[in-house]
């Protein structure tokens, strides 16, 4: 080999040696979102991701389907205590906010125990409602029941 190449070569080795760091970065980057993600092909993600939907779609049958008659909700320092509560108070707003403002999920983790599973998550939501610019972050915790219909909501709290 001619000192050319061998010079070239070895540049190329440098090169390759200093980017080892980075795909090494990007592999524990990759890690850690796939960790942020777990539990989502579980029947509970699938009623919490139901849920969300239906206050999207404002659909107030599916939503008060999802919660347990005695759901505890925790949103912004109030609190209702029953799905009847709830739809007579916050669920309009919350539906019509949701169907308003696009939520993207950042994180989401459904662990099962037994006949209660908790989900946690956080989103950032960003658009428009009621003319104020919304661009803001969230975290939501829910517990669900296994009863006699499927997973039930027995808890929410949501915070920002």
């Amino acid at each position: 080999m001619n000192i050319f190449k061998l010079k070239i070569f070895g540049q190329a080795i440098f090169v390759l040696l200093l980017s080892m760091p980075a795909l090494s970065e990007n592999k524990q980057h990759s890690d850690i979102a796939k960790s942020q993600f777990i539990g989502m092909d579980s029947d509970v993600a699938k009623v919490v991701k139901k849920f969300h939907q239906a206050l999207v779609n404002k659909d107030r049958e599916t939503v008060l389907s999802l919660l347990s008659e005695d759901v505890l909700i925790y949103e912004g320092g109030r609190v209702e205590r029953s799905s009847n509560e709830y739809a007579h108070h916050h669920m309009q707003s919350d539906m019509a906010f949701s169907a308003a403002v696009p939520s993207k999920t950042l994180e989401h983790q459904v662990k099962v125990l037994g006949d209660t599973a908790i989900s946690t998550s956080r989103s950032h939501r960003k658009g428009e409602y009621k003319e104020r610019s919304i661009n803001s972050s969230g975290m939501e915790t829910m517990v669900l029941k296994k009863t006699t219909k499927g997973w039930k909501i027995i808890h929410i709290h949501w915070s920002n």
